[in-house]
């Protein structure tokens, strides 16, 4: 944030385990969840009855009947009723943001304090009508008498109709999954199937470890049963890994993608509040972290870019803003989408081409620190509810950098539609 501006500060987040699609949230929905976290950052901060200047929530995949989730889990979640709220979504960017929203916001002067968080679902999904079944059932409702209707009801009537859609999970554009542009990605920039297993098998031991050392005790919220992850495998090896077949690309021989280097359908939802250093101080509350800086990019994946490659356009843009380099990090919060989508975005980052022809640059901006990624693990082993990624990073980068005492941290991630959202933390 610019010197002129309030500092804004991470007081602290909270999350519930995130799990398999359908299996302890199958019938919660993101109403629920969304109340669960927020109803949780107000008990932890003592938030009961207090107005805040903002709640921002998202959801990717939700009803047309959840047509602002984040006010209506305000009005549940203990906070006053004055406090407003507003839903938003850009894929698995949707939480990050939301605290940019907040953050800015604060910045500006506009409010003092706020929450940002996002919660998803991929058990309790939309399902709507076909689209012909759609136009007949408005075109009933548009006819005068009955005989209209009926002749509207029946006219070209064929039993295709009644077969629902469900959410797709392809781009538009393309008509490609993003496991399937991940596996266009890994080839393109030589990725082995043995970097990505070792990446995701690192993601759940490092998790493991954080579990144990007691971590997440203030940042878990225990939920419907469940007090860990339901991903977390801290038994797995590379022996069970390298035998997973091929999820995306199975036909060509060289698919190296799989169920176990690829995040599954989560269901999770988590928050973070966040305020100026006057707000906190007048409430006796710490901050974690500060918010530095922000920047969102796209890149042209319809004509042959990377479609998670746009945190690698962002990160060094903001940079610049600040005369950083990549290596003037303490922590390094990049989501496993893939292990493949992380291993290019590193490698893009060393490549002298890449660097010199994508992002004009007279040198690459070089190689990261492994020690420091993902030091508590990351998607691969935690899950990855779509809206409630960001703000699970953010609130876990946060406390790192409290524990540390000082320091500063990168959070990165690559959305659906080829957009990346990142943001510097620091202390």
């Amino acid at each position: 944030m610019d010197n002129t501006q309030k500092r804004v500060g991470v007081i602290g987040g909270v999350r519930i385990p995130f799990c398999r699609s359908n299996t302890a949230y199958a019938d919660v929905g993101n109403f629920g969840m969304s109340v669960k976290v927020l109803g949780s950052l107000v008990e932890r901060f003592g938030l009961h009855g207090v107005e805040l200047g903002e709640v921002a929530m998202g959801a990717v995949l939700k009803h047309s009947s959840d047509w602002n989730i984040a006010r209506e889990a305000v009005l549940s979640s203990g906070l006053a009723p004055t406090t407003p709220g507003i839903t938003t979504a850009r894929a698995c960017g949707t939480s990050l943001d939301n605290a940019i929203i907040i953050a800015n916001k604060i910045a500006a002067g506009q409010i003092e304090a706020g929450i940002a968080g996002g919660s998803d679902t991929t058990s309790d999904v939309p399902i709507v009508f076909s689209p012909r079944l759609r136009k007949r059932l408005l075109a009933i409702n548009r006819a005068k008498g009955w005989q209209d209707k009926l002749a509207a009801a029946t006219r070209g009537f064929s039993l295709r109709e009644l077969r629902p859609s469900f959410p797709g999970v392809a781009e538009p554009r393309t008509g490609m999954s993003m496991g399937e542009h991940c596996e266009k990605m890994a080839k393109e920039w030589h990725i082995s199937r043995e970097a990505q297993d070792r990446l995701a098998l690192e993601s759940h031991r490092k998790l493991a470890a954080a579990y144990d050392a007691g971590f997440f005790d203030d940042l878990v919220v225990p939920f419907r049963g469940l007090k860990r992850d339901g991903f977390l495998r801290p038994d797995t090896s590379m022996e069970k890994l390298a035998a997973l077949k091929p999820a995306f690309d199975r036909i060509s021989g060289f698919g190296t993608l799989t169920a176990g280097n690829s995040t599954g359908l989560s269901d999770g939802a988590a928050a973070v509040l966040l305020a100026s250093e006057a707000w906190a101080a007048a409430r006796g509350l710490k901050v974690q972290a500060w918010v530095r800086d922000a920047e969102v990019a796209a890149v042209d994946f319809v004509h042959g870019e990377g479609l998670l490659m746009a945190p690698t356009v962002a990160v060094p843009r903001m940079l610049d803003r600040h005369g950083l380099s990549l290596r003037d990090f303490d922590f390094y919060e990049i989501h496993e989408a893939f292990a493949a989508q992380v291993l290019c975005t590193l490698r893009a980052w060393e490549s002298p081409e890449y660097c010199k022809n994508r992002l004009g640059r007279d040198a690459p901006l070089g190689a990261i620190d492994p020690a420091r990624l993902n030091v508590n693990g990351s998607s691969l082993a935690v899950g990855h509810p779509f809206a409630a990624t960001g703000a699970r990073i953010v609130a876990t980068l946060a406390k790192l950098l409290e524990q540390k005492g000082s320091g500063r941290g990168l959070i990165s991630i690559c959305t659906a539609g080829g957009m990346g959202v990142t943001m510097i933390l620091e202390r």
